[in-house]
């Protein structure tokens, strides 16, 4: 997956590498203020008992 993406960014090397940083923070962006939240609430690991 990742030789795809890198084959299909425009440019020389050092475009490339901007690229793939800027692609590499936007999906951590996504998945941080989007998809985490969104999935947060249905995750069990607020129902801690001890007794």
């Amino acid at each position: 997956m990742y030789g795809w993406i890198w084959r299909h960014l425009p440019g020389p090397l050092a475009v490339r590498v901007a690229l793939a940083v800027v692609l590499a923070a936007g999906v951590a962006a996504l998945l941080l203020f989007v998809v985490f939240p969104w999935v947060e609430p249905l995750l069990p690991f607020n129902n801690v008992t001890t007794e």
